[in-house]
């Protein structure tokens, strides 16, 4: 019996085993780097909104405050100038929250991306790790047989 043979074998499969296990460890990393990106697109989401919500508040406040200002100066009732400015007002108002919207949507694609992006390398590094362990066994095979003979 081949002590070597068989010595050589054993530590061929014990580098195959690290090998599945580096490439689960990759795995694992990759799913928590996602899982931190996909929070972080939420936290993005969140801020969005909170951003919004302020520039309402702030138009609503300043939108009182021109009232009162108007009221003073002019008759509410009558004056089509005051109506139209505060019209303008919430245009203007409506296309920040609009882009506010459209900016959050966009960044949370581009989280949402890198998500998938890192799922998938984690994935093809567990991939290639099963690969080299199959190839490490095949060698410490082959090597076998060839001391056998």
């Amino acid at each position: 019996m081949n002590y070597y043979a068989i010595a050589a074998a054993g530590l061929s499969v014990f580098s195959a085993l690290g090998q599945v296990q580096a490439g689960k460890a990759q795995l694992q990393a990759s799913r928590l780097t996602a899982f931190r990106t996909e929070t972080e697109a939420e936290l993005n989401k969140a801020m969005a909104l909170e951003k919004a919500n302020a520039r309402k508040a702030e138009y609503e406040l300043a939108e009182s405050a021109n009232i009162a200002a108007f009221s003073v100066t002019r008759d509410m009732g009558r004056d089509r100038s005051v109506e139209a400015f505060l019209e303008r007002q919430k245009e203007i108002v409506a296309q920040d929250i609009g882009r506010m919207d459209t900016q959050s949507y966009f960044e949370a694609g581009k989280y949402r991306a890198a998500a998938a992006t890192e799922l998938r390398r984690g994935q093809n590094a567990y991939r290639a790790s099963l690969f080299s362990a199959i190839g490490t066994l095949g060698s410490a095979a082959y090597q076998y047989g060839g001391v056998r003979t």
